[in-house]
């Protein structure tokens, strides 16, 4: 499956990659966030993270109160998850 998220290319078969502005790594971690002056409650954007840029990535949209939740791509992935935002 392919992720319509930042980081994945909808016409290419490859990874998803991280969200970190230069980094190419495959993402392995879903962040689900939103801000709550734009976007409903229940609306969920998402970044994507490799292993190195999971932590910076989580502190900069806890710092501003817009992460939700971080889950791992393949989790998230699974039928059970929500469509992406």
């Amino acid at each position: 499956m392919i992720l319509n998220v930042p980081g994945s290319e909808p016409s290419s078969p490859s990874s998803p990659i991280c969200s970190a502005k230069g980094c190419r790594a495959d993402a392995v971690w879903v962040l689900a966030w939103n801000n709550p002056k734009l976007h409903t409650p229940e609306r969920r954007k998402t970044w994507l993270a490799c292993e190195e840029h999971r932590d910076h990535l989580s502190k900069f949209l806890s710092v501003r109160g817009f992460l939700k939740d971080v889950v791992p791509l393949a989790e998230w992935e699974s039928p059970e998850q929500p469509p992406a935002g």
